[in-house]
């Protein structure tokens, strides 16, 4: 079954064949070979490896545990993609991911191609000395198709720069002598990490929202006015307006993007909810952030679940079923946990205006399609979680180059390549018809398309 990406790649394809303006070099039946091509190269992945690894526990059982690195496409560069440690991870599912990547790498002109990694375990379940052998399993297992110029695995959810660090050493065991620094990113400052690269997609998803709500809608209300777009309607019927906004997932992404939203002074917006995989708290006069934020780095990354822990970390809120987050009456839901929370079973019971992907896929086909539908404006994944990746290109450069940026820099660059991207795409998107993530794609595979015909790869 065709995947969400893939479904958006080939009508993307479809319109840009019929545009005579794009690759007018190809005619005919030369024309409708080469976008076959394309099609076919855009929709599967060049390589899926897979292995299992096996496992001494604690307790002296053996154990065999399924992981995944799948190379989609290196067009732009080398395959880049994090590495998922969770317990629903499937290859389908990475699949998916990793061509994600190509496109979240070339619609922000990152020189980076697709990849992701999995693996099928729940992190919570195992000690730190089991993590460490996983990770080393993990290299030594993969370490033929990994390395700065060929495959450069991050974090991603279930991971974080412990399992970096822990992944860089092993690389750089098996592979003596050679140049490692760049074989992973998002690792620990000590380990050459770059500073803000952990807070740098929550700080993304934040921005991508912000920058629409309030730079681009006070330079361009003109434009919005005059273009008669439900979306562009949308988005006027929020100038100078006060917002509620609801976090789904307090996680690394979340709990920074709710932060940013809490400090902004640029637009008047309250965070009234959030939860995790336990809980939702909700506070009509906006929650304390910070407070929380305290509270989750001494409790193991969980958010209070009893009246007892609220009153003594000082914390007003309402307790509620953690699924609750998705249909509260808000301005804007920032969806920061898994794939399909979304979906034709809970659509019609979102209120939102404003949906921020900051987890890949968390919105599915058919909701994202009856949600534009209603004028409901959705800052999609690619667009908006692509921080991390960012921040991972100025990291790898800075492997290279042996020279480090400060904290100032690293997000000075990152905000100034996430607002490159959006002055692109934003006045075409409000100008057409076309939802947000369709216009991002069609941005990125004519990139992708362009790069593949100028290298010869369509015949």
């Amino acid at each position: 079954m065709a995947s969400q990406t893939d479904s958006i790649v080939q009508a993307s394809l479809a319109a840009l064949l019929k545009d005579s303006s794009f690759l007018p070099e190809l005619q005919d039946k030369t024309r409708h070979q080469a976008f076959a091509s394309l099609a076919s190269i855009l929709s599967t992945p060049n390589k899926v490896h897979k292995a299992f690894l096996r496992i001494s526990l604690d307790n002296g059982e053996i154990v065999r545990i399924p992981a995944f690195r799948v190379q989609h496409n290196n067009t732009l560069g080398p395959y880049k993609g994090g590495i998922r440690f969770h317990e629903e991870v499937k290859e389908d599912e990475v699949i998916n991911l990793a061509a994600l990547m190509t496109l979240k790498n070339a619609l922000h002109d990152v020189p980076f191609g697709g990849g992701k990694g999995g693996v099928v375990l729940t992190p919570r379940d195992h000690s730190a000395k089991e993590i460490n052998l996983i990770c080393q399993k993990y290299v030594h297992y993969f370490s033929d198709i990994l390395g700065p110029d060929k495959d450069i695995p991050a974090p991603d959810m279930g991971s974080g720069d412990r399992e970096m660090d822990w992944m860089m050493a092993e690389y750089k065991s098996i592979r003596p002598g050679e140049p490692y620094r760049g074989s992973f990113t998002g690792k620990s400052i000590i380990n050459g990490g770059s500073l803000g690269r952990r807070e740098a997609t929550g700080k993304g998803v934040y921005f991508s929202f912000r920058y629409m709500l309030h730079d681009f809608l006070k330079e361009q209300q003109t434009f919005l006015s005059n273009t008669g777009n439900k979306f562009a309607k949308t988005l006027l019927g929020y100038t100078d307006k006060p917002m509620t906004v609801a976090v789904q997932g307090f996680g690394n992404v979340g709990s920074i993007a709710a932060l940013e939203a809490y400090h902004c002074s640029l637009l008047q917006n309250k965070v009234v909810a959030v939860s995790d995989r336990n809980t939702m708290l909700y506070n009509s006069d906006g929650l304390d952030i910070p407070a929380l934020i305290d509270f989750t780095g001494k409790n193991k990354g969980d958010l209070p679940t009893s009246e007892e822990q609220l009153m003594k970390a000082g914390i007003k809120a309402v307790i509620h079923e953690r699924d609750q987050v998705l249909e509260q009456d808000v301005d804007v839901l920032i969806l920061a946990a898994l794939q399909d929370q979304i979906h034709e079973g809970n659509m019609e019971n979102i209120k939102a205006r404003f949906i921020v992907e900051g987890a890949n896929a968390p919105v599915t086909g058919k909701a994202d399609e009856y949600l534009s539908e209603k004028g409901v404006i959705i800052i999609p994944d690619i667009l908006a979680n692509a921080g991390g990746v960012i921040v991972s290109y100025f990291e790898w450069l800075q492997g290279r180059e042996t020279q480090f940026y400060n904290e100032e820099e690293v997000f000075k660059l990152l905000v100034a390549k996430m607002k490159a991207t959006m002055d692109s795409i934003l006045p075409q998107y409000f100008g057409d018809p076309f939802p947000l993530r369709q216009n991002c794609y069609i941005h990125s595979v004519m990139k992708l398309s362009t790069v593949l015909y100028r290298q010869g790869k369509l015949y």
